[in-house]
């Protein structure tokens, strides 16, 4: 695993990250020191993914990945991946092995891209997961992506394509968000997607992202919404969709001015989508229980718990 950070440093010099960039791999190598118990396991499975050159790399319409390789390099390929189940984000094509994902990142992808533009952008995805989104960040014309995830299994996950793609400018940083700096006011565009209804304070969340913008910046806002007017947001009583750590669940309107309230301007909604159960399921990369799980099996409309069943919207928003 490519675990220096030196080629982000000199990607951020001149720009106004890049004192935060130089402190970056003390940062990273004392969280490494800190490090988790799975951590060498799933570090040895990006390590045995055998040596290939990609011959072709699609990231506009896919993640795909191709080159001549005989089968026991494919099925070397193929263990080494499955070694870092469960997937979440994808899916995933490398050399003839088909990382089938529980979600179909893919689908979401599709419904949010042509609302954007990310030619030349430096882009932060904040709880960017295994960096699916990252790669078609740059498939869409990035100049550069940091992502930001604490979660280690993802991280390596991320260093299992980046093995395969060292020189494209994607880097993923194993931080939450509150351990970036305030007020870095160094991104073009910032992502948060699948993030605000985690967070216990989800007005703070959106100062924080604003922080992270240039003026004039771009937030894309993804996050499960109910129906209603300015005033509604559901906050369930225990667990939603089995989801213990879900604290605020808005209308479009509430969030709408959520961000005004929180200094956005511009602020649009470019898609409300129900949550399909062929978009998110288990699959042999990821064997635990998924939506269709979570959903009342008389009334697919509602959550075990009773409550509205998983709508997710899309808002943009820009930074004065």
């Amino acid at each position: 695993m490519n675990l220096d950070l030196s080629s982000l440093a000199w990607k951020l010099a001149g720009t106004p990250l890049a004192a935060w960039a130089n402190g970056l791999q003390a940062q990273l190598d004392a969280k490494l020191a800190i490090g988790h118990g799975d951590l060498p396991r799933w570090q040895r499975a990006v390590q045995a993914l055998p040596l290939l050159q990609a011959a072709r790399v699609e990231l506009r319409e896919g993640f795909r990945l191709d080159a001549d390789c005989d089968l026991d390099t494919r099925a070397a390929v193929r263990q080494a991946l499955f070694d870092l189940s469960p997937w979440r984000k994808g899916p995933f094509d490398l050399f003839g092995v088909h990382v089938d994902t529980e979600w179909r990142s893919d689908w979401k992808w599709a419904r949010v891209a042509p609302h954007l533009e990310l030619a030349g952008k430096r882009i932060l995805d904040v709880g960017c997961g295994n960096g699916y989104y990252m790669w078609r960040m740059l498939g869409a014309g990035a100049d550069s992506v940091v992502g930001v995830d604490p979660n280690w299994l993802f991280f390596c996950q991320f260093h299992a394509m980046k093995r395969y793609l060292p020189e494209l400018p994607a880097w993923h940083l194993p931080f939450a968000l509150e351990e970036l700096p305030a007020r870095l006011e160094g991104f073009d565009t910032v992502f948060s997607m699948g993030v605000l209804y985690h967070r216990r304070s989800p007005v703070d969340h959106l100062l924080d992202l604003k922080d992270c913008l240039v003026r004039g910046g771009e937030l894309v806002l993804e996050t499960l919404v109910v129906e209603g007017d300015e005033h509604t947001a559901l906050v369930p009583e225990d667990r939603y969709a089995q989801m213990r750590n879900v604290w605020f669940l808005p209308s479009v309107p509430a969030l709408e001015r959520w961000l005004r309230r929180a200094g956005f301007a511009d602020v649009r909604c470019v898609d409300v989508s129900v949550t399909s159960l062929d978009e998110q399921r288990s699959t042999d990369w990821m064997r635990y229980q998924s939506l269709p799980d979570f959903l009342d099996p008389a009334d697919r409309s509602r959550t075990i718990e009773g409550l509205p069943a998983p709508t997710r919207a899309v808002l943009l928003a820009r930074k004065p």
